[in-house]
This record gives C-alpha cells, sequence and structure tokens, in this order.
C-alpha cells in the first residue's frame, strides 16, 4: 500500500474575486497552479482538492490508485471539516465540489483531510498565487 500526501490551496483576491488553485504533491514532487476566474476562496480551496486528486490519479494511473491512500493537507479549517463531516456544508456552490471530491475518494484505497498551519502550505499556495498573478498580467496586455 503506497501513501502520497499532497498540500492544496485556493485563494481570491476578493470574495468573490480573481481566484486560481495550487497543488503541491510531495510524495510526487509535482507543482501546479490554475487560475479559476471569479470564485469565492472556499469555491478555490475545493477546486485545488479536486484537481490534485484528478492529477495524482493521472499521474499513477488507475490501477495504481486503487492501491493507494492519499493524505490531503490544506489550510482551509471549513473545507477540512466538511470533508471530515465535521461541519455542514450549507453553502450551495460548495455542494457540487463536495461531491466532485467525495466521487474521487472512490478512485483511491483512502483519503484524509488534514489541516495544516498557513506556515506548513507555502508551495501550494505559491502555485494559486503565481496563476493569479499570471492571469492579472495577461488581462493587462490585453
Amino acid at each position: 500500500m503506497e501513501k502520497i500526501v499532497m498540500y492544496s490551496d485556493g485563494g481570491s483576491r476578493g470574495n468573490p474575486g480573481p481566484a486560481a488553485l495550487g497543488v503541491f504533491i510531495e510524495t510526487l514532487d509535482k507543482s501546479f497552479g490554475d487560475f479559476l476566474g471569479t470564485k469565492t476562496n472556499n469555491e478555490a480551496e475545493y477546486a485545488a482538492i479536486v484537481a490534485g486528486l484528478k492529477k495524482i490519479k493521472s499521474l499513477i494511473g488507475k490501477e495504481k490508485a486503487k492501491k493507494t491512500k492519499v493524505e490531503c493537507r490544506m489550510d482551509s479549517e471549513l473545507a477540512c471539516r466538511q470533508l471530515n463531516h465535521i461541519y455542514k456544508i450549507e453553502n450551495e456552490k460548495l455542494q457540487p465540489l463536495f461531491f466532485q471530491v467525495w466521487n474521487l475518494m472512490l478512485d483511491f484505497s483512502g483519503v484524509t483531510f488534514v489541516h495544516v498551519r498557513r506556515e506548513l502550505n507555502t508551495k501550494a499556495d505559491a502555485e494559486a498565487n503565481k496563476a493569479m498573478d499570471q492571469a492579472t498580467k495577461q488581462k493587462l496586455l490585453l
């Protein structure tokens, strides 16, 4: 049984505002970010988890994923507590994202969600900020 550790972060400049996600898959030494358009911070946090789980599956393949546990580390206490069934999801925009995460969990032998302090999530945060900065630059150039 293999274990993969993934850090995820989502952010928006304004709430809602220009938003992006960032992911650092520590075990595979892969990181990426993606601009999301106008979203809330919480929507971006969930989008990062979805993107990270999808990327792990694409990198290791379907068969290996079934034998792999993923530990998702994030600095969003809200998303972590919702995914661990401590908090209800009352925001209608977050519910479909929650279900996406839940469906992706079925691709792995296990997925856990761990809250970490912001200073332990710097690589995922940097990827999200880089994606927002690039999108802002491109918009200014148009």
